[in-house]
């Protein structure tokens, strides 16, 4: 049997799991196992609100950008939108472009198609200024950008502004762009680094959202004066568009202190002061500085009311009590941070009342994001889990949105839950067939588009160009196959490197990966341009080789174009230097350090079998979505009876379906592949040791559980 390891977890973990936050003992040691252990993590892992997500200011430079692209539109200046041809360009310019559509901006796009390399180009450039003819321009990339410092400089020679957002791994000199938002930046002031390029756009159209509000661009403070045994606390905070900027905090004995003698009046200069309960935060601040100076103030808790109706006549200390977030945190949330929270809510929900339409486009907006996250190999933690929740909830409450809708109809999902496997397996590889062969608009329009009948249109289209797709993958395999494991000796046994000018190139990334995975090495798969001037590659790395490391050691000057993320990366350079690239790898290697293999699985719980019953769907619903760093859950359950067993398919390679005998329920599994175990290393009536994950099966319109089996072995334990 495979190796597996269940990792111990310390039992206080467990019960302060299960004590704070009401979980079952199974799922406290499961989240304990999996190292969700902190009130954030829990939080990010359990809620699906998206007031639990950053707010896009945190970005420093997000006011920046909200200010030129709100100056464009007033000022009609025409507006390039430059993504990139994967799905989280293609989501990322749907997200930006129907916002500023709606805004009735100057708005085009433009995507790489054909043979035209990643990331905003010379030629993309010139030929937006002759549209141009002179008039004021701005191009805003989205997921792509960072990399692009000889694009950008030639745009701002030709006057044009460019905002670069983006999320892919920043270079040692960052582009002359008016604005950069990329959280890896330095200081992008943003809080969680690991956002995909769609999500970025997200966070730029919601700010965008925002500044149509009467907060926008104010600066405020909360203030909340506490008494204590003998002084009172003066509690302040400063924030504008909804992110904390300054406290400042200090005690201080009634009667003892004058008001001029502490920072406040500085730090109060020129903000309006909103609390909580206007009579009698003056009474106190009466009797702590007496009656010499007086403070204009404004009372949120009427207002915040209006929007929030359970708050009125409460306290800020009975409300932090019931407070949801900080039910998550990890240290005391004093009556401030109450305050600051429920301000926050009230501000969002004010704008939704206002703007109706702007929640109805987030909500169809955070379905492409959730889609991007899975497409780009997001982590699902911190708010990812969010997106990728929210986005999945809206599709299976029937509001999939347009573009969505078709592709989805015609991928066998109709009826069925949706999860992140579906979409991982069965959406993102159509909607990255069109960028792969060439036609990433073809994407980008079905997204767009107000046709019904285009829709349908480009969703076929799609279909056929991913089953064109999967026919070049198959024919890059099988062209590179000899070559691959013949250079897994040349790189010692490091990398995987293939090159073939027959490989197409939209699909370096897809054989790269599977190159990765069948040799768990880094891997680079190289074809060539048409006229076979240009070598264009795609780099899949694992065991902690960052790739964009990796390229940046061949310097500034080799590559043509290079980017990419840790794990993901692509390049060009001119063909004539390809055993230059090879040179310089092998002179590398002896400084090339991959982490240790690991093919051992990790468990998250060893079931007895009176455990496996239906209700492990309800388990495994509870820590979806599944995804990167988040793997489905992985179960061992030891002796389970054999009460049946039969073979399936008709293909060279069989699969087995098994019956257990659980005692109150008999529960279906299936082994992919391995029906030449049956009466060979087990036989029905006989009692098996198995790992597996736990999965629904559709059939004639019932749902009923099934295990996966990942494997099994005759236990050594009789009954």
């Amino acid at each position: 049997m495979k190796k597996f390891n269940k990792k111990s977890v310390k039992k206080e973990d467990v019960v302060r799991l299960h004590e704070k936050y009401k979980f079952d003992y199974l799922e406290a040691s499961i989240l304990a196992r999996r190292g969700i252990t902190s009130g954030q993590d829990v939080m990010y892992y359990m809620e699906s609100d998206t007031r639990f997500l950053h707010q896009p200011f945190l970005f420093s430079a997000m006011e920046d950008a909200v200010e030129r692209i709100n100056q464009a539109i007033e000022e009609k200046e025409k507006i390039l939108i430059f993504g990139d041809k994967d799905v989280d360009g293609i989501t990322s310019t749907a997200i930006l472009y129907g916002y500023l559509k709606d805004r009735g901006a100057d708005v085009q796009f433009r995507l790489p198609v054909g043979e035209d390399a990643y990331g905003l180009s010379m030629e993309a450039v010139d030929d937006f200024e002759a549209y141009c003819n002179g008039f004021s321009a701005l191009i805003i990339t989205v997921d792509c950008g960072i990399s692009n410092n000889a694009e950008i400089d030639h745009a701002n020679e030709l006057g044009i502004d460019v905002i670069v957002t983006d999320h892919h791994n920043p270079p040692e000199i960052l582009p002359a762009a008016a604005v950069i938002v990329d959280p890896k930046t330095k200081d992008s002031g943003y809080p969680f680094t690991d956002i995909s390029g769609a999500a970025v756009a997200f966070k730029l159209v919601s700010a965008l959202r925002f500044s149509r509000t009467e907060l926008y661009g104010q600066d405020f403070c909360l203030m909340h004066v506490k008494p204590g045994k003998d002084s009172y606390t003066v509690d302040c905070l400063k924030i504008r568009n909804l992110v904390k900027k300054a406290r400042h905090t200090f005690s201080a004995v009634p009667g003892s202190t004058s008001v001029y003698n502490t920072k406040l009046p500085d730090f109060l200069s020129g903000q309006q002061i909103f609390v909580w309960n206007e009579k009698e935060t003056k009474a106190r601040l009466r009797e702590l500085f007496g009656t010499g100076v007086e403070f204009q103030m404004l009372d949120m808790q009427p207002e915040i009311a209006k929007q929030l109706p359970f708050v009125l006549g409460k306290s800020l200390e009975e409300l932090r009590t019931i407070s949801k977030i900080a039910r998550y945190s990890d240290s005391p949330l004093t009556e401030l941070d109450s305050f600051y929270n429920l301000f926050v809510t009230f501000a969002e929900k004010s704008a939704e009342k206002i703007f109706p339409k702007h929640k109805i486009d987030s909500e169809n907006d955070l379905q492409l994001v959730a889609v991007a996250a899975l497409a780009d190999i997001m982590p699902l933690k911190n708010e990812n889990r969010i997106f990728v929740k929210t986005g999945l909830a809206a599709m299976n409450a029937g509001k999939i949105r347009k573009g969505l809708a078709e592709l989805i109809a015609r991928s066998d999902l109709a009826g069925k839950k949706i999860t992140s496997t579906d979409l991982s397996w069965k959406i993102i590889p159509s909607l990255n067939a069109a960028g792969r062969m060439g036609q990433s608009t073809v994407s980008l329009e079905l997204l767009i588009s107000e046709s019904p009948q285009e829709r349908n249109q480009k969703a076929a289209q799609i279909q056929e160009m991913n089953e064109q797709r999967k026919m070049f993958v198959a024919d890059g395999e099988s062209y590179t196959a000899r070559q691959a494991e013949e250079s897994l000796a040349r790189f010692q046994n490091k990398l995987c490197i293939v090159q073939d000018a027959r490989i197409n190139r939209g699909i370096t990334g897809i054989l790269a990966s599977k190159l990765m995975q069948k040799y768990n090495v880094p891997a680079i798969a190289i074809t060539f341009s048409e006229d076979k001037t240009v070598a264009v590659g795609s780099m899949r790395s694992c065991r902690n080789l960052i790739a964009t490391d990796f390229l940046d050691n061949f310097g500034t000057d080799f590559f043509l174009n290079h980017g990419g993320h840790n794990a993901a990366a692509g390049f060009s350079f001119n063909a004539g230097k390809l055993d230059d690239f090879i040179q310089k790898i092998q002179s590398m290697l002896p400084e090339i350090t991959l982490d240790e293999e690991n093919d051992s699985l990790d468990i998250d719980a060893e079931l007895p079998a009176d455990y496996i019953t239906p209700e492990l769907l309800t388990l495994i619903d509870k820590f979806e979505p599944f995804g990167e760093e988040n793997p489905e859950l992985r179960f061992i359950s030891k002796n389970l009876a054999v009460s049946d067993a039969v073979i399936l398919g008709k293909t060279e390679r069989q699969h087995l379906k098994i019956m257990f005998d659980c005692g109150k329920y008999k529960f279906p599994a299936l082994f992919w592949g391995e029906a030449a175990r049956l009466n060979n290393d087990f036989s029905v009536k006989d009692r098996l040791d198995v790992i597996f994950n736990v999965t629904r099966n559709y059939y004639n319109g019932t749902i009923t559980p099934q295990m996966i089996l990942l494997d099994a072995q005759k236990s050594s334990v009789s009954e």
